[in-house]
């Protein structure tokens, strides 16, 4: 045998690796590649759950989004709704106003054309009492006057 290679040699050394091999394939193999397997499974379902729950969430968000979307709106439609009642009842008390301003205007007018009417007939009445008391005292005064001047005028035709 050249090179000190025994045949025998390398056939036990082979059939020892076959041996070994198998073993390891049967005792660490298996089960380890088992565990990865098992492994994979549990990410892949874990990676599928989470896809789920992503698209859950999305579909959640768009959802949201959508209702908020129309909340704006219902809220811009309340708030334009708000805003017109309010100009109809400023216009309603603006109306009201006028008419309560028109009512104590003409009250008033009413009011004061009868204290003038009341004041001009008080009026009439003092001019009428005045001018009374004055022609009264006119004619006592000419009265005297006139009886004064016919006594002194008789006296004086006496004397003559």
């Amino acid at each position: 045998m050249p090179l000190n290679i025994d045949i025998q040699q390398i056939l036990l050394h082979m059939l020892n690796f076959v041996i070994l091999f198998a073993v390891m394939y049967f005792v660490l193999y298996k089960p380890v590649k088992a565990f990865i397997d098992k492994r994979d499974e549990y990410f892949r379902e874990m990676h599928d759950e989470a896809s789920r729950s992503l698209e859950e969430a999305n579909a959640a968000r768009s959802e949201y989004e959508e209702k908020l979307r129309g909340a704006a709106e219902e809220i811009k439609a309340m708030k334009a709704e708000a805003q017109k009642d309010s100009r109809e009842d400023a216009e309603k008390i603006r109306s009201d106003a006028k008419k309560e301003a028109k009512e104590i205007l003409n009250t008033a007018k009413l009011k004061a054309e009868h204290d003038t009417e009341v004041m001009i007939k008080n009026a009439n009445s003092e001019i009428c009492e005045l001018a009374r008391q004055a022609a009264e005292k006119f004619v006592i005064e000419n009265t005297s006057d006139a009886y004064d001047s016919f006594i002194v005028s008789a006296n004086d035709a006496d004397e003559d």
